[in-house]
C-alpha cells in the first residue's frame, strides 16, 4: 500500500472522524498508486491516521474506511462492515424488513448505498474504490441478506466524476421491479427501476410517524409534493377525514393512487399540478385545511443556488401557512444540504411574519435511524423536518 502524507497546515477534520481527504490537503505520496487502490494516510509528522482508497481524479482523493491500523482491507473486512450495518438497523428498528441497510460514509463504507425492500436489495456504487471491490460486496450481500434479487441503480451523475459509467439493471437474480413493502403499518408499491433515487425515501420514516398526534377523525389534510403519497398515506392511516395530495408528476400521482388503493383508502383527492401555483390558487380561493404538509425535493444542488432556493422555500411556506386553519398544524421539510438548519428556520420565521402567523414549534428532527450521521461530517446533516402549531396574529 502506498502512503499519503497530509500537509501540516490543514483543518484536523480527519482526526475528528471526517471520512474524506481532499486534494488540497495532501503534501506528497510515497509509492505508486492506481486509481481505486488502498492507501495509508499519515499526518505531516508521519503519524498514522487512516486507511482508505484513493482516486487521484476526484477532489475527494481519499475516502476513509478505517482509522484502525490493524484492520486488513480484504473481503472479510467488507463482510464485517456490512454485517455491522445491518445489525445496527435490526437493533434500532426492531423487526425491520425494508429500510436503508447501508448508508455510505455513515456506515464506514464510503460510496456504497444499499436499500432493502423486503427480499430485494437496490444498490448504488458511487465511487471507484467500491467499484473495484464489487465482487467482495456482492458476496457479502448474498451471505448476510440472502436476497431474491439485487438491482443496481448506478444511473447517477456522481459516478462520472469518479470516471465510472452510468448503468442500471439486475446484478443478481430477477424479480418484478415493482416491489411491495410495508412501513409504519402502511403498504407501498416501490418502483426500483424508474423511481427516484432507489425508489423510495426511507429517511422520513420517523417523521411520517410524527404526524400521528396531529390527525383526528375530523382532520382535513393538504399534502403538497406528495410524490408517491407517503405522508398522505400516513395521514389516512391515522384517521384523517379527507386528504388532498398534490404533485407535478403524473407518474408519481398514479403510483400514489395505487398505494391508496393498496391500503384501502378512498378519502383522497389527487391533483396533478405545480405545487407553487396550486398553493397560490388555494390562497386566492381562501381554502383552509387542518394540517398542511410541504415536503419538496431539494431546491439547492450547490451553495450558489441557496439564495434562489430560499426564495422558493419561502414562497411555498408562506402560502402553505396561509392555508392552515387557526390552531391547525403546518408540517414542513427541506432535503437541501446547502440550506443549513439556521437558514431554514429563519426562512420559516420570515414566512410566518409575512403570513401574519405565530408559530409554536412542537417537533424538529432530521433523518431517521437508518440514516445515521457522522458528527464530524456536516454533509450528512441534510434533512430538516419541523411541525408547527399555527395561530393567526390578530
Amino acid at each position: 500500500m502506498a502512503n499519503v502524507f497530509l500537509k501540516r497546515k490543514r483543518k484536523k477534520r480527519l482526526e475528528l472522524g471526517h471520512p474524506w481527504v481532499f486534494q488540497s490537503e495532501i503534501d506528497y505520496i510515497e509509492g505508486d498508486v492506481e486509481p481505486g487502490d488502498f492507501v495509508n494516510v499519515y499526518n505531516h509528522q508521519r503519524h498514522f491516521l487512516a486507511k482508505g482508497y484513493i482516486n487521484p481524479k476526484s477532489q475527494m482523493i481519499v475516502r476513509v474506511l478505517t482509522q484502525n491500523p490493524n484492520d486488513e482491507l480484504n473481503a472479510q473486512f467488507f463482510m464485517n462492515r456490512i454485517r455491522q450495518a445491518w445489525a445496527y438497523r435490526e437493533r434500532m428498528i426492531p423487526g425491520v424488513r425494508s429500510c436503508r441497510a447501508i448508508y455510505g460514509e455513515a456506515d464506514f463504507l464510503p460510496g456504497l448505498i444499499v436499500d432493502k425492500y423486503e427480499d430485494v436489495l437496490v444498490v448504488q456504487i458511487l465511487s471507484l474504490g467500491m467499484e473495484k471491490r464489487k465482487e467482495w460486496i456482492l458476496q457479502a450481500l448474498l451471505d448476510i441478506f440472502q436476497p431474491k434479487a439485487i438491482y443496481l441503480r448506478n444511473d447517477v451523475h456522481v459516478r462520472e466524476l469518479e470516471g465510472l459509467k452510468q448503468e442500471k439493471g439486475f446484478w443478481y437474480g430477477t424479480c418484478d421491479t415493482n416491489v411491495q413493502i410495508e412501513e409504519n403499518g402502511v403498504k407501498y408499491i416501490v418502483d426500483i427501476e424508474n423511481g427516484q433515487k432507489t425508489g423510495f425515501f426511507f429517511d422520513q420514516r420517523q417523521n411520517r410517524a410524527a404526524i400521528k398526534p396531529l390527525i383526528t377523525s375530523e382532520s382535513t389534510v393538504l399534502d403538497c409534493f406528495t410524490h408517491t403519497g407517503s405522508f398522505m398515506l400516513n395521514a389516512c392511516l391515522y384517521g384523517a377525514k379527507h386528504v388532498t395530495a398534490v404533485d407535478i408528476s403524473e407518474h408519481a400521482i398514479e403510483t400514489a393512487k395505487r398505494n391508496a388503493e393498496l391500503n384501502g383508502f378512498t378519502n383522497v383527492d389527487f391533483v396533478v399540478a405545480n405545487a407553487f401555483d396550486y398553493l397560490r390558487e388555494c390562497v386566492q380561493k381562501k381554502k383552509k385545511w387542518d394540517v398542511v404538509i410541504i415536503d419538496p425535493p431539494a431546491f439547492a444542488k450547490s451553495a450558489h443556488a441557496v439564495p434562489k432556493a430560499l426564495a422558493g422555500y419561502k414562497d411555498i411556506n408562506l402560502n402553505g401557512l396561509k392555508l392552515v386553519k387557526d390552531g391547525g398544524f403546518f408540517v414542513t421539510a427541506s432535503c437541501s444540504y446547502h440550506v443549513h438548519p439556521d437558514m431554514f428556520q429563519a426562512m420559516v420565521a420570515e414566512a410566518a411574519f409575512d403570513a401574519k402567523k405565530i408559530l409554536r414549534q412542537i417537533h424538529w428532527s432530521g433523518a431517521g435511524y437508518d440514516h445515521p450521521k457522522l458528527l464530524a461530517a456536516d454533509e450528512g446533516d441534510y434533512l430538516k423536518f419541523a411541525i408547527y402549531e399555527v395561530h393567526s396574529r390578530k
